[in-house]
């Protein structure tokens, strides 16, 4: 063979090895990303079983999502059920999900007491009293109510319960929070002794409790699910107090970033996707550095000014680290793909840094390690 022929089919071997090489560093980095960005979204369902709950499935195996959230009811079908029927139903649902999931999955739910109950007698779970009846007793009944409910939802495989509410009742009329009565007390001090006791009951079964609605719902004239309350003139800075008290202590815990407008922390963006908001002050000022959690991005707080893609990137610009979609209020069964696309997309295009991505991911894994989900490291996948 020709020494130039030789030469030429060699630089050709190389070059084609070299890009062979290149497209699996691509790959790899692409998995990786693709792996970090599924373990930010969280997401409700539909199917009380493993048949029923098809495209839940199929989105935990394709795009690794981090974890789901159950309700009871279906909120555009009112007489189907969503996800609870029973607790032998319920344990065989989870154990489905988490069968599928390489990482295991957070398993969360709204189960505060009171009104806001997912699981009810009726389907054989304890009924639990609202926090302001507990707030109205001994702080060690509050302790008690955790315990019991921590029990059960360990029973049925729940990791994260988005329970205690933090909000100070500053508005009783509040129709959100202080009407329905899902705020301890008017006094911070209290909400944060008896929420820290509900908390720490939960903890005890190894429950992740979930504060929320940061950085206060209780003086809120309206109710986020219908519009964004605007809370200018009526939040104080002692709403914040709860959080000063309790974040960074034990049990672990998540923030819920609440959907609310304050002209003086923002006058731009709701509270949930506000840098100001959840970097400034939840992260630097109280010195936060755990995970982060959206509120359902689907309420109409969000939903009347931006699309389901648009939010989600922003929140993530905002600094929270899990978006959470009911996918409830509207029902989309590609609305995981939807948000893996915006914010694969919002990386690619520069709009988010890949290291604020690293970020949400690192707490998320570390949660999971910490709470006992995670056994093997299974972090570089």
């Amino acid at each position: 063979m020709p020494k130039i022929i030789a030469c030429c089919v060699l630089f050709l071997m190389i070059a084609t090895q070299s890009f062979a090489v290149q497209a699996t560093e691509s790959l790899a980095s692409e998995v990786s990303l693709k792996t970090m960005i599924g373990q930010m979204i969280m997401v409700g369902f539909r199917g009380e079983g493993a048949t029923a709950a098809r495209v839940i499935l199929r989105d935990i195996k394709q795009h690794q999502i981090g974890g789901v959230i159950l309700f009871e009811k279906d909120y555009l079908r009112p007489q189907a059920v969503r996800n609870i029927i029973s607790k032998a139903q319920v344990c065989d649902l989870v154990d489905a999900l988490q069968d599928i999931s390489t990482i295991p999955l957070f398993i969360a739910i709204d189960q505060e007491g009171g009104l806001v109950s997912r699981f009810k007698p009726t389907h054989g779970f304890a009924g639990t009293p609202s926090a302001q009846k507990l707030g109205e007793k001994p702080v060690s009944e509050t302790f008690a109510a955790g315990e019991r409910t921590g029990a059960y939802l360990k029973d049925v495989g729940v990791n994260m319960d988005f329970a205690p509410v933090l909000d100070v009742n500053v508005n009783p009329e509040s129709p959100v929070i202080g009407a329905i009565q899902r705020s301890f007390s008017s006094d911070p001090a209290t909400v944060a002794k008896y929420a820290h006791a509900f908390a720490q009951g939960m903890g005890r079964y190894g429950i992740i409790s979930g504060y929320k609605h940061f950085p206060g719902h209780g003086s809120s004239l309206s109710d986020s699910h219908k519009g964004l309350p605007d809370v200018t003139k009526t939040w104080s800075k002692k709403e914040l107090l709860p959080y000063a008290e309790l974040l960074g202590t034990e049990p672990l815990h998540v923030v819920m970033v609440g959907h609310l407008y304050h002209r003086k922390l923002d006058a731009d963006t709701p509270t949930s996707l506000s840098y100001p908001v959840v970097t400034k002050m939840l992260r630097e000022k109280l010195n936060y550095d755990g995970v982060i959690v959206t509120d359902d991005l689907q309420m109409r707080a969000i939903t009347n000014q931006y699309s389901i893609d648009e939010a989600a990137v922003k929140a993530v610009q905002a600094g929270s680290d899990i978006v959470l979609v009911g996918n409830n209020m509207k029902y989309d069964p590609k609305i995981v793909s939807k948000l893996v696309t915006s914010l694969t997309w919002a990386v690619h295009n520069g709009d988010i840094p890949i290291e604020r991505i690293r970020q949400s991911y690192d707490r998320i894994m570390k949660l999971k390690h910490d709470s006992g989900l995670l056994v093997d490291d299974v972090s570089n996948q």
